[in-house]
């Protein structure tokens, strides 16, 4: 099967997931490559049997790279198309308060694909969500309009700037070999 694992990161972290996926890739025998976003066309993605597309978060949604490679692409009811983005929230299971963050700062990267995938008639295989370190400025607006008590800032970065883990790079792995499956 010919895969494209395509990403777009600033600091790093999409890229660490997206050679993750693609090297899950290449390990069950599929001929994979591993591309920057802006090295993308988006009539070449119907080349491809399936394309993993990711993205970092920004402004609660894919990056704007992300969203206007996903603008050219003509309506395709052969394209397979899985997701991945990092964001610099709180993953949804630490508890009510990490759940409403990551609702309000991540969760329109997910409605954004699935939008995609409605009217461009392409088949969404899945969608994988990984907490990423943010870059400074991420930080400082985070600091300053989400996470604002000290405390709890600090906590908090303790704990972000510790991702993508090599566990989060397994469930890159693992989400790879889901998708695999559905094809």
């Amino acid at each position: 099967m010919r895969i494209l694992v395509a990403y777009y990161s600033e600091t790093g972290n999409t890229e660490k997931v997206g050679r993750a996926i693609y090297e899950a890739t290449r390990a069950e025998g599929h001929e994979a490559q591993l591309k920057p976003v802006d090295q993308v066309r988006a009539d070449s993605l119907s080349e491809y049997d399936l394309v993993f597309l990711g993205s970092a978060c920004h402004s609660a949604d894919l990056a704007r790279p992300v969203k206007e490679l996903l603008d050219r692409v003509p309506p395709s009811p052969a394209l397979k198309l899985a997701g991945f983005v990092t964001h610099a929230t709180v993953m949804p299971e630490g508890g009510e308060r990490q759940h409403e963050l990551h609702e309000r700062w991540a969760s329109k990267c997910v409605l954004s694909l699935e939008e995609f995938a409605k009217s461009k008639q392409v088949d969404l295989l899945g969608y994988l969500s990984c907490q990423g370190a943010p870059s400074p400025p991420i930080e400082t607006f985070i600091h300053n309009t989400i996470v604002t008590d000290d405390t709890e800032w600090e906590a908090y970065l303790d704990e972000v700037r510790k991702h993508p883990t090599q566990e989060d790079l397994e469930k890159a792995a693992a989400f790879a070999h889901g998708v695999l499956a559905k094809c």
